[in-house]
């Protein structure tokens, strides 16, 4: 005996509304199918790939007490904007004394020119007695002689020469006396300006270690070196720093930001310099970046790791090394405002 079923319109219904259902997911996941394999025939892709940026530190050139902070965690500064202030007293007493230093070797040499003045006046009347002086002995010269031919014609008494004769000597006294005295004060002239290169050399040194006292002050406000973006703040008023000391880290703003991929070994050979790739952040999986490629490493990443495998010890085991791969992000993107260095990204490259 046959056993007949009765289906009632629930039933049908029910029945027609399932098959249309999964006749609708075989042919999303049909379509899915279809635009994954064409993807992955289209792009060479992978998800090992991190946003980076210049992070370089800010550090102290002098050391001291923080006197002021004017950065917060996380702040956006513009370049020479002043981020701390380190107390300047000491660097300001020792930059006075520098003054007053390079001050005094000035007035040294004021001194000293004003005893070249001084000398070089004194030897010109000292040039000008031996002039006088030289006249005086040629009139006495001419004096003795004249006596001399007189006591020999017996014209003049022994007592006359004597007394010519010794107003000679002292004649020639006078003009030796005169020329020395010259000689003096040239000699006094040319020790004056001997004295002027030592006290010169003086005021560069002094002028050097003014402009480097000068140099101490400027470093006691630390500015930012360019634009970007501060990092965690780790110091307080009133600590102490030494020279060198990390204050802080800032991000390069200008520098922009770049991607660097690790691709497969096997993935390079469609790859060029120049391409144009497509970038998705993890953090904002609905905003394509454009980028292009700049570089690629020079060798893979295990051989500039601490202790880079060596295959000639006798585990070789072949694993599909990956090379690193740098991609810049246009400047002018808007995604510089909101991806952070360290952001996890997704890069798939056209396969041209």
């Amino acid at each position: 005996m046959v056993k007949q079923t009765n289906y009632t319109t629930t039933d049908k219904l029910i029945t027609r509304i399932t098959t249309m259902i999964a006749g609708l997911i075989a042919i999303c996941l049909l379509i899915w199918g279809i635009i994954t394999i064409r993807h992955w025939y289209a792009f060479e892709e992978t998800d090992d790939a991190q946003v980076e940026a210049y992070i370089n530190p800010v550090t102290a050139r002098v050391s001291g007490f923080i006197k002021e902070i004017r950065y917060n965690d996380n702040q956006e500064v513009k370049k020479g904007d002043t981020l701390l202030i380190i107390d300047n007293n000491e660097y300001q007493l020792n930059r006075e004394q520098s003054v007053a230093g390079l001050q005094t070797s000035k007035e040294q040499v004021r001194a000293l020119q004003a005893n070249i003045e001084t000398a070089e006046k004194a030897a010109e009347v000292n040039k000008a007695l031996i002039g006088a002086a030289k006249s005086k002995l040629t009139r006495q010269q001419q004096e003795y002689d004249r006596y001399k031919k007189l006591l020999e014609a017996e014209s003049a008494t022994k007592e006359q020469m004597e007394n010519i004769e010794s107003e000679l000597e002292v004649a020639t006294s006078n003009y030796q006396a005169a020329v020395h005295n010259y000689e003096v004060a040239l000699s006094k002239v040319m020790d004056s300006k001997a004295q002027i290169a030592p006290v010169m050399a003086e005021i560069n040194r002094r002028d050097l270690v003014l402009k480097r006292t000068d140099l101490d002050v400027n470093y006691t406000v630390v500015t930012a070196p360019y634009n970007g973006r501060i990092g965690r703040r780790t110091i307080q008023p009133g600590q102490q720093i030494q020279i060198g000391q990390t204050l802080a880290y800032i991000v390069d703003k200008n520098s922009g930001l770049w991607v660097v991929a690790n691709f497969k070994e096997t993935q390079l050979h469609n790859m060029h310099i120049g391409q144009t790739v497509n970038i998705v952040a993890d953090a904002y999986p609905d905003k394509e970046i454009k980028g292009k490629i700049l570089s690629w490493s020079p060798a893979t990443g295990a051989r500039f790791s601490l202790l880079p495998p060596d295959n000639s010890t006798g585990n070789f085991v072949k694993i599909a090394q990956r090379i690193p791969v740098k991609i810049q992000i246009d400047l002018n993107d808007p995604a510089q405002s909101f991806l952070s260095a360290g952001m996890n990204a997704n890069v798939a490259v056209p396969k041209n």
